[in-house]
């Protein structure tokens, strides 16, 4: 039996996509949530095999929380929308299907047909993954979005993944590894940090074994060896 979870800002379109899984038999819906925060949450727990998602939602949309998923827990995707518009997007983004509401049993029930004849090659396939630009964090008014560009750095650490800006430090669900990978600007200085390039003011390796950067609002920030020669090359030095 396969595994989805259904992600949608409505609680009625959630609880009626949910009922018409259920009427197909051999699919278990084994969570579902309002928000790209939930979401991400839900899908590293579960590791669904596939993901009915709303593209229209409140700050996070249902792509850019697609980007946001890292590859070794991507589920198969299903875009659920009342918009036509993007069903070519969609594809482009190697989605397995694209529904529109109100959803129908009979195209639902063609939709797992294609997904069943898949099988096996359903994941989605390794491309460049779309800008992050806009960071979804965690408040306590629900959730805040931090532009990329506003962050100073990002550091993993036992209690989570914090962006540090001029603003403040705001936790966020997303890993170093996506938002990495998904950063124009956010790149790799330490195994634990993510460094804004247009922040950094000063690279120095004073000592072979400790290269160190110094942000533009005074921050030291340790450089691991190993990301030294790429961050210089990403500065053009």
């Amino acid at each position: 039996m396969m595994r989805a979870v259904v992600v949608d800002n409505e609680p009625y379109a959630r609880k009626e996509l949910a009922a018409l899984l259920a009427e197909l038999g051999d699919i278990q819906v084994v969570g579902s949530c309002a928000n790209a925060i939930q979401a991400l949450r839900l899908i590293r727990s579960v590791r669904p095999d596939l993901l009915f998602v709303d593209i229209h939602m409140p700050e996070v949309d249902g792509f850019q929380l697609v980007a946001m998923i890292e590859p070794e827990v991507m589920p198969a995707v299903v875009y659920v929308t009342a918009h036509d518009e993007y069903a070519l997007r969609a594809f482009e983004e190697s989605a397995i299907d694209y529904l529109l509401k109100p959803v129908q049993l009979d195209r639902l029930a063609r939709t797992m047909e294609k997904i069943r004849r898949l099988a096996g090659q359903v994941r989605r396939p390794i491309q460049p993954p779309p800008s992050i630009e806009r960071i979804p964090c965690v408040c306590a008014q629900g959730i805040r979005i931090v532009e990329a560009s506003e962050v100073e750095y990002v550091e993993s650490s036992k209690t989570g993944v914090h962006l540090v800006t001029a603003r403040g430090e705001f936790l966020t669900e997303l890993t170093l590894n996506a938002l990495e990978a998904g950063g124009q600007i956010l790149v790799r200085c330490h195994k634990q940090i993510l460094v804004n390039l247009n922040q950094i003011e000063i690279l120095c390796r004073t000592h072979p074994a400790n290269p160190y950067l110094m942000t533009r609002s005074g921050k030291r920030l340790p450089v691991g060896r190993r990301y030294f020669t790429g961050l210089k090359e990403r500065l053009g030095i």
